[in-house]
């Protein structure tokens, strides 16, 4: 059980028998008034942000979160398939909301790090993926670099490995391999020249 004043930032809670991570959370106290702790919390099932106020009296419990590994094996329509780390016939779909944007940054046989919720019933649910801040993605279409053409900037449009598309700076080509924030999606730097 977690007080009020214990709810912080990246902790996990059930709210409503469903699982939250803290985004932020302010203790405050205004004048006469108790303290209470102003949170915003994000939705494990479905992604719902939401502001949620605990008061001195208010207990919470902390979710029940694990890590996990299992390896992409392939997409079929909206269900990208998958099977646990070293156990290739424990094989099962997720459906790509769930994926999210992380499709962009896996490829077929890449081991991915998601976070599973338990609840009473034992029964686990896969909340979603834990992706790195960067990530390295080869380049494998670029246009070429054509002289006298950094008046708009310098900048190009790049196609990686994943299909994900990058504005790049025009010195990349196809090969090179790029690191890629997996927040926003922007080109951060060139790790190796092709």
């Amino acid at each position: 059980m977690l007080n009020y004043n214990e709810i912080k930032e990246r902790k996990y809670i059930l709210l409503d028998d469903e699982p939250y991570e803290v985004i932020s959370a302010q203790v405050s106290r205004k004048q006469a008034n108790k303290p209470v702790n102003k949170t915003k919390l994000k939705s494990l099932m479905n992604g719902r942000v939401v502001e949620h106020t605990f008061h001195m009296s208010d207990k919470v419990d902390e979710a029940d979160m694990s890590k996990k590994n299992y390896v992409y094996i392939y997409s079929k329509g909206t269900e990208l398939w998958f099977h646990a780390e070293g156990d290739k016939s424990d094989r099962f779909p997720i459906d790509s909301e769930v994926i999210g944007n992380a499709i962009n940054y896996i490829l077929e046989g890449d081991t991915v790090e998601f976070s599973i919720f338990t609840n009473d019933n034992d029964e686990e649910v896969i909340t979603g993926v834990n992706l790195p801040i960067k990530i390295e993605l080869e380049v494998t279409e670029a246009p070429p670099a054509v002289k006298g053409n950094t008046a708009t900037g310098g900048d190009k449009l790049v196609t990686t490995k994943t299909g994900l598309k990058v504005t790049v700076p025009l010195f990349i080509n196809v090969g090179d391999i790029i690191a890629v924030n997996t927040d926003t999606g922007e080109y951060t730097e060139r790790v190796s020249k092709a």
